[in-house]
Parts: structure tokens; C-alpha cells; sequence
């Protein structure tokens, strides 16, 4: 792609994500929605293969469905109280469509059927950018309108989706597919801390972000698209693989790593208020995803081919390591000591 064209992208897409966070007028918001879309279809579709196109296609009609019931819903707003400001309280039917449109565009159950396919269709770097910085946008507004949204709604949702997100990715051989339903549940956890406390969301967000990212580059760098591949990735770079174990670990939520660290902050949130029962079920929904991330480093770090395979000596395909990968892995694997000051300053 030309380099003139993909920074226009770039750009694009970076001004259209902060154009959304800074409004608080409903058009201006759904212009930097529309913005985005438009600008994330070329990257999508850089790489010349029919699986790219149906995702952009997928992508488009789901992204610009979802753009129209907001402006819908905004329009349905003002008619009826003649204002278009995001933060004032909104009629019953407005919320309800806002919600479910949001809903659809963060990928969460049970509107979530199309976020799976549309990562398997794109490369992997393009799934990172679909999986962390788009998420950011609707998760504003989200954030914004929260104080006039359903919260039973919202915390049911949130439990429906990390429970959806874990049970579906068991039964899943492809890397990105999996990191598609781990993020379904991660946005399960982020949705049930958007009700609980707003400064427990963003840390939740940044922290999902930084292991996102690790895991996505460590895939990248070792070329491994399904679980076949981790197994002869070993000799591609040790280091890197030890890295990838501890950042799958990290998301997971085992204890001494990062990721352990908003699932304790919203659990102990939920109990605080009294909401054991959907404590409990929220910490239940957590095994599935373990089962499936322990299944990924147990292919990554502890096996090795018996034999002969038909697939790419990795040692022989030697790829420059992103500089991401060492600040990255690091925040992802040993943040949690410093969880009170992050906790209080976000």
C-alpha cells in the first residue's frame, strides 16, 4: 500500500477514535463513528485474499447497522426533549436501542456471532487494531451514558458474555478465533466494571489492552495461526515462547501475573456491594477461559513434534522481533504488586 495512503488511514482512524471521545453531541459522535469504519475497511483489506473481503463486508454491514440505530435512537432523543447532548437522560426506547447498538459494536453476547469470523478473515496485525483500538470508541459512549442505562441489564450481559466467551473458545484450533472469544469474555468483565466503577474500567481497559497486544505481536513474530503451530515454535526464539506461556497465564487470571489483578479488583467490588451470587458466577465463567489459555501454553512451552512436520521450520524463517514485545511482556506478566497505585490514579 502506499505509505501516503496508509498514514491517511492511520491518521484517520487514530482522529476519528479521539473525535468520539472528546464529543458530547450525538452527530459529532456518530461522524467519528462512521469515520472509523471508514477508515479501518482499506486496512482490512490490504492483503489481497476473498477472506479479507467478506470480512470487510461482514465488518461494514454490522459496523454501519449499528451506526444507524445510534443515530436512530439520538434523533428518536431529541425529538422528543430537543436536545442532542450525549450525557442527559434519554426515553426508554432510545436507551434500549443505544444499548443494543453499543452492544453489537463492542462484540458482546449476544450480539457477538460476528466478531470470531471477522478476526479469522483478517491477518493478525489487523486483528490486534479490530480487538483493542476499536473497542475504545462505543466503550466511551458507553461510559458517558452509563448513569442512565439499565445496570441488571448491563451486569447480566456481562456475565452472559464472559460465560459465552469462555465456553465457545474450548472447542477452537485457531489462534485468532480464540483470542476473538477471550476477548468476548474480557469484555464481559469490562462491561460488569463499568457498573460497579469507573476508574476500576479503565484500569480493566488498559490492562486488557496491554495483554491483548502482547499476545497478538508474540503471534506475529512466531507466525503461529493455529494451535498446530505453537507446538514447533520452540525453536523459533525460546524467549519469546516463555513470554507468550506467561502472557496466555496473564490472561487467564492466575494469580501472581497482571491479569489477576481487575478480576480480584471487580470481584471484590461485587462483594462489597452485596452481589455475591453474581461474584460467584462471574469467578465460574473464569474456568472455561483457563482451560483453553492452559491448553495454549501447554502446545507452546511443553511439547515438542516426535517427529518430522510438514508445516515451516521456524528456525529457518527467521523474522526481526517487534521492540514492543520486551515492555509489553513485562507490564503484562508483573504489574500486579503496584495494583494500589494504579488502582487509585486511574
Amino acid at each position: 500500500m502506499n505509505p501516503l495512503i496508509w498514514t491517511t488511514l492511520i491518521t484517520s482512524l487514530t482522529t476519528s477514535t479521539i473525535i468520539i471521545m472528546t464529543s458530547h453531541h450525538w452527530l459529532l459522535a456518530w461522524l467519528g463513528l462512521e469515520l472509523n469504519t471508514l477508515s479501518i475497511l482499506p486496512i482490512i483489506m490490504r492483503s489481497n485474499h476473498p477472506r479479507t473481503t467478506e470480512a470487510a463486508t461482514k465488518y461494514f454491514l454490522i459496523q454501519t447497522t449499528a451506526a444507524t440505530l445510534i443515530l436512530l435512537a439520538s434523533t428518536m432523543n431529541a425529538w422528543q426533549t430537543g436536545s442532542w447532548t450525549i450525557t442527559q437522560p434519554y426515553s426508554p426506547i432510545a436507551t434500549t436501542i443505544i444499548t443494543v447498538a453499543i452492544m453489537m459494536k463492542l462484540a458482546i453476547a449476544p450480539a457477538h456471532l460476528w466478531y470470531p469470523e471477522i478476526l479469522q478473515g483478517v491477518t493478525i496485525t489487523t486483528a490486534l487494531v479490530i480487538s483493542t483500538w476499536q473497542k475504545i470508541a462505543p466503550l466511551m459512549l458507553l461510559y458517558l451514558m452509563i448513569n442512565h442505562l439499565s445496570t441488571n441489564i448491563l451486569l447480566t450481559l456481562g456475565l452472559l458474555s464472559a460465560l459465552i466467551g469462555g465456553w465457545t473458545g474450548l472447542n477452537q484450533t485457531q489462534t485468532r478465533k480464540i483470542m476473538a472469544f477471550s476477548s468476548i469474555s474480557h469484555m464481559g468483565w469490562l462491561t460488569t466494571a463499568l457498573c460497579l466503577s469507573p476508574s476500576l474500567t479503565t484500569l480493566t481497559m488498559i490492562t486488557y489492552i496491554t495483554m491483548t497486544t502482547t499476545m497478538f505481536i508474540s503471534l506475529t513474530t512466531s507466525s503461529s495461526k493455529t494451535l498446530s503451530d505453537l507446538g514447533t515454535s520452540w525453536t523459533h526464539s525460546p524467549m519469546l515462547l516463555t513470554a507468550t506461556m506467561l502472557t496466555l497465564l496473564s490472561l487467564a487470571g492466575l494469580p501472581p501475573l497482571t491479569g489477576f489483578m481487575p478480576k480480584l479488583l471487580i470481584l471484590k467490588e461485587l462483594v462489597t456491594m452485596k452481589l455475591l451470587t453474581l461474584g460467584t458466577m462471574l469467578a465460574l465463567t473464569s474456568l472455561p477461559n483457563l482451560a483453553f489459555y492452559t491448553r495454549m501454553a501447554y502446545l507452546t512451552v511443553l511439547t515438542t513434534p516426535p517427529n518430522t512436520t510438514n508445516s515451516e521450520y521456524k528456525w529457518r524463517f527467521k523474522t526481526t522481533t517487534s521492540p514492543l514485545i520486551p515492555p509489553t511482556a513485562l507490564l503484562t506478566t508483573l504489574t500486579l504488586p503496584m495494583t494500589p497505585l494504579l488502582y487509585l490514579t486511574t
